[in-house]
């Protein structure tokens, strides 16, 4: 441990069980030197096990919020400083989900009210709680708000469906709100765009396990772990990024600028060959 957090206070939004980036990020802040709170709607508190992770990393407070209630907002960011004993000092957002995936309706089939929830829960409860913060003033000068993304914000997979379309306002949130925070408190906001990583939201999206095979075969370093992704966190959070700030920073190891790799290529073939030979390997062509 480096002591990157020694003597700051952090809320973590998100985390639902061991298998949750939120969750691994909230064990390495505290590793860090961080005192946390963490915080989920009501629901997930109960149907998850956020109460061991309050234990393990002896977190000052578990706080329920929905964090598309302005009024759920603002009395965590009220009662977060109250039990860190004073402002915070960063933030993860890790809050996603679509109705319209769970629902396994197509992108040209969208259920519009279904929609609305989506963008309300994976990118403007973002835009809320920065607001709410920053009205408070509850977030101390020089302090860190880091936001997961995905590389589907601006590149079509099939599959990921209007979280899409979410994904990208949460970035723009992130540049705009970033300027304004920024220029008045030093604040940075910060997306990472992480591998596909197997969550328990993550499993939830059409075909994820060859999404998960295909980038970890097309990334010259593999996928990202969740593990890996809160160490790139806990970095973000620190003093050594007072400079980074508005930026979607891509942690999928090299996938997003990667075209074909070898192994993509090697992969893409076998089953190229397959479909089109028949049992002595002769080319099938009707």
């Amino acid at each position: 441990m480096y002591n990157l957090l020694k003597g700051k206070k952090g809320i973590i939004f998100g985390a639902l069980n061991d298998q949750s980036i939120a969750w691994k990020v909230a064990e390495r802040a505290v590793e860090e030197g961080a005192q946390i709170v963490l915080t989920n709607t009501a629901v997930a508190i109960r149907m998850g096990t956020l109460d061991e992770l309050a234990e393990k990393t002896k977190a000052a407070a578990v706080i329920p919020a929905d964090a598309t209630s302005v009024a759920d907002l603002e009395n965590l960011f009220e009662e977060a400083q109250k039990a860190l004993g004073g402002k915070i000092d960063f933030v993860l957002h890790s809050c996603a989900m679509s109705v319209n995936m769970r629902k396994k309706r197509t992108y040209d089939d969208l259920d519009y009210s279904y929609l609305d929830k989506t963008l309300d829960i994976s990118a403007i409860s973002f835009h809320k709680m920065i607001q709410v913060a920053k009205k408070m003033d509850a977030i101390s000068e020089g302090g860190s708000i880091v936001a997961l993304t995905y590389v589907a914000s601006h590149r079509t997979f099939f599959g990921y469906n209007d979280m899409a379309d979410a994904k990208a306002l949460l970035e723009s949130i992130t540049r705009s709100f970033g300027y304004i925070y920024g220029r008045e408190k030093a604040v940075r906001i910060n997306c990472v765009s992480q591998s596909p990583t197997m969550t328990t939201a993550g499993g939830g999206i059409k075909g994820f396990d060859g999404m998960l095979d295909f980038a970890d075969r097309m990334s010259p370093l593999g996928n990202a772990s969740a593990d890996d992704c809160a160490d790139y966190c806990i970095t973000l959070f620190s003093d050594l990024t007072k400079k980074v700030t508005m930026q979607t920073l891509f942690h999928d190891g090299g996938f997003s600028n990667m075209g074909m790799s070898l192994r993509g290529m090697e992969q893409y073939s076998k089953s190229f060959v397959a479909e089109n030979t028949d049992e002595n390997g002769h080319i099938i062509y009707g």
